[in-house]
């Protein structure tokens, strides 16, 4: 029974749409820029985390919500040793967060002394596109040795995000990557987005990421 099956899923993405919105009013409300940060295995998610934190603390109060398929605390424990609050979600085996774990990581944090809200979701490139959160902006990393096919194999995850990062540019003389096809790719399903190429090994392309959120940041407490 297709139709049948088609309604109870809309039911579940519209119940999942309003504890979002939930959780979007009450960040919005206590000025917290929040970042939903979404890439396969491997692309580089919890680098960028840990390098854009070092960029901008002191500076800026941030804090870190991390999701995970299992009961470990790796990539949150890197973020508490710079000193930054973090919250680790189980998703219990799913393959995404939703917006009730998300709620409940929300609820774990003192809302009083943040300016940023960094969400790393499951490395996934299917299921995080479906599910809203309740963050401001999402963020997809891809990496150069995932190759230049990704726009085109993995449509819905481009759709509707503010900025890509492209990862790992510091290996683009080692593997045949065309970013020019690439890039394409993304354009044609998310046209004008905010592109930044970087390396979290060299340091290469991080001002201008770290710009992009200065400039939101300033631009979300003064609305």
């Amino acid at each position: 029974m297709p139709t049948q099956k088609v309604q109870i899923i809309e039911r579940i993405l519209d119940a999942n749409d309003n504890v979002a919105k939930q959780v979007e009013d009450r960040l919005t409300q206590a000025k917290i820029f929040a970042i939903n940060i979404m890439a396969s295995p491997g692309a580089g998610k919890t680098s960028v985390i840990l390098k854009t934190i070092q960029s901008l603390v002191p500076e800026y109060k941030i804090a870190v919500i991390e999701g995970d398929t299992a009961a470990v605390t790796i990539d949150a424990d890197k973020v508490s040793a710079l000193g930054v609050p973090a919250v680790q979600i189980n998703t219990g085996g799913q393959c995404h967060l939703d917006a009730v774990m998300m709620q409940q990581g929300v609820a774990a944090l003192d809302l009083s002394d943040i300016d940023l809200l960094i969400v790393e979701n499951v490395g996934n490139l299917i299921c995080p596109a479906s599910f809203k959160i309740g963050t401001h902006a999402n963020v997809v990393i891809s990496s150069i040795p995932e190759g230049d096919d990704k726009p085109y194999k993995y449509t819905n995850i481009y759709r509707g995000i503010e900025v890509l990062l492209i990862n790992k540019v510091d290996l683009l003389p080692y593997i045949d990557f065309r970013m020019d096809y690439f890039k394409q790719g993304v354009e044609i399903l998310n046209p004008g987005l905010a592109t930044f190429e970087l390396s979290c090994k060299t340091g290469d392309g991080f001002e201008d990421w770290i710009e992009w959120l200065k400039t939101r940041i300033t631009l979300f407490k003064q609305q």
